[in-house]
């Protein structure tokens, strides 16, 4: 089993500059035309599908791993101040800084919006194995009761 997990982790893609390939299940759990399968998703798009989930996820979310969460539904019921917008930022930064590898933060944007009661994440990172593009992921946080 060992060997297995090793091999698993030292694969490599076909491409011919022989970086690692990430991939991830689809959690929207759309399917494969062809085997009607659940779709797998690869590279960019599996590593900013990982970033959404680490900021959306609170702690006690995932089995067997409490620490893991980012905690910003609970600042979502604050009133709404820079402070708190800076506070959702932080926590934001120290869920991917911690937990996600793949990742090299550049930056996170948590903008308040009044009217709507709502606060707007931009959050800005490289991937390891594509250091030349920067990629963006927005999410829009706000609270449902």
């Amino acid at each position: 089993m060992a060997l297995t997990a090793y091999r698993d982790a030292t694969s490599k893609n076909t491409s011919s500059r022989n970086a690692h390939q990430y991939s991830d299940l689809d959690l929207f759990f759309t399917r494969k035309t062809s085997t009607s399968d659940v779709n797998n998703l690869t590279d960019v798009l599996a590593v900013k599908r990982a970033v959404r989930n680490l900021v959306l996820m609170n702690h006690y979310e995932k089995p067997f791993h409490p620490e893991i969460g980012s905690g910003i539904r609970e600042m979502l019921f604050e009133n709404m101040t820079p402070i708190t917008a800076i506070l959702i930022a932080k926590k934001v930064e120290d869920v991917i800084n911690n937990y996600e590898p793949r990742a090299n933060l550049v930056g996170v944007i948590a903008t308040p919006d009044l009217d709507n009661n709502s606060y707007k994440l931009n959050i800005e990172f490289y991937i390891v194995n594509v250091p030349s593009e920067i990629q963006t992921v927005d999410i829009l946080l706000e609270r449902l009761r």
